[in-house]
């Protein structure tokens, strides 16, 4: 099915992607970079400790490709097999995964509603299923409370104020989703249960938890996701309502406090006029009059700076722009036509249900808070 050349630039970009996560997983974890001083060079010991991290990682992202792929071979929609994007940074490598993530590009022609279904919904169940059992061997399986302490000495300083506190550190702290917060309570033992600023050190409960993040996000219920697809598989006909309400309100939440009547008037004359012409850009490619898109984004803006007037600590999470503006820019928040409309079956409307349910469990309004 695939050329000998095909084999041999996949499987390089996944050791290569493994390795890079790696890496990546040694900053993140335990401090260590492969370049730096001897306390923080990047051992082959640490490396290995790092592979706790990289491996159910991109073994998530892994079953989650395979997951679409091997439903596109069962419907003969031809395929790409998974491509990996390798992507430490080197000395910026502390904000890097390792990887920019894992795409499969679709080479054949999708003709039915349920093959777009069938395809789109394989993947993110798929690693979902995957990512619940990381997370349970991770929450059930804490190394004992000392072992921070293995990875942050300081804290056993006295005069330690915290990381705040100190030149050159940025705290991060994980947001909660539903499903971490219940697995927590339900299988963590709260003496060894650290807090959410610590997580990133613990590599199966970080490794599953960006599995969440990435299944929330595939699961979407907007244009062509993973989520846009279930959306068109249950309600083909409101489709691009519902995905233009979601990428509404999903973009209104992340830019509340972007402009509100708190900030100094200089900024505010620099600020809005650049928030209203984002808005613009990521609406362009929406299907509405262009008199629409102004009145909804006019509307929009002038709704947030309102409440934030009535509610001046109020605020979105402005992380979430960037993927709006790929949303909206890059990807579109359409859904292409297809030629049979057939209805879904009963067992397929049900893991539509499920994935919808699973979206609600894994989404994480604020999933990485730098202080």
């Amino acid at each position: 099915m695939y050329k000998p050349k095909e084999y041999l630039i996949h499987i390089s970009l996944f050791l290569v992607t493994i390795i890079t996560t790696t890496l990546a997983g040694g900053e993140w974890l335990y401090g260590k970079w492969l370049f730096g001083s001897d306390e923080h060079a990047l051992t082959w010991e640490y490396f290995l400790k790092s592979m706790h991290f990289s491996v159910p990682f991109i073994g998530i992202l892994f079953v989650h490709e395979m997951g679409h792929l091997l439903t596109s071979i069962h419907h003969r929609v031809k395929s790409s097999m998974p491509y990996f994007i390798p992507g430490w940074l080197g000395f910026l490598g502390s904000l890097s995964l390792g990887t920019f993530g894992a795409i499969i590009q679709m080479k054949g022609f999708i003709n039915s509603r349920r093959k777009f279904f069938d395809i789109g919904v394989a993947g993110p169940l798929a690693g979902f299923i995957v990512a619940f059992f990381v997370l349970w061997y991770g929450f059930t399986h804490l190394p004992e409370a000392e072992y921070i302490y293995e990875i942050h000495p300081e804290y056993l300083d006295p005069d330690f104020k915290g990381k705040a506190e100190e030149e050159g550190y940025v705290n991060l702290r994980l947001g909660y989703n539903l499903l971490f917060f219940i697995m927590e309570n339900a299988l963590a033992d709260p003496e060894k249960m650290p807090d959410m600023y610590e997580v990133i050190h613990y590599p199966y409960l970080f490794a599953g938890y960006l599995a969440l993040f990435f299944t929330a996000l595939n699961l979407l219920p907007i244009g062509q996701l993973d989520g846009g697809h279930v959306i068109f598989g249950l309600f083909p006909k409101h489709h691009s309502k519902i995905s233009l309400v979601f990428f509404t309100a999903f973009v209104f939440y992340a830019g509340l406090g972007i402009i509100n009547p708190y900030q100094d008037i200089s900024d505010l004359l620099i600020r809005i006029p650049l928030y209203i012409g984002f808005l613009y850009i990521i609406y362009r490619k929406a299907n509405l009059p262009n008199d629409s898109k102004w009145a909804l984004i006019l509307l929009m803006a002038a709704v947030q700076y309102g409440l934030t007037f009535i509610f001046p600590t109020l605020e979105g999470y402005s992380g979430w722009l960037l993927f709006a503006f790929l949303l909206g820019r890059v990807m579109g928040i359409n859904h292409p036509e297809v030629s049979g409309n057939r209805e879904m079956n009963r067992q397929r409307k049900l893991i539509a249900w499920l994935a919808i349910l699973i979206f609600i469990l894994c989404f994480t309004p604020q999933p990485f808070i730098f202080e």
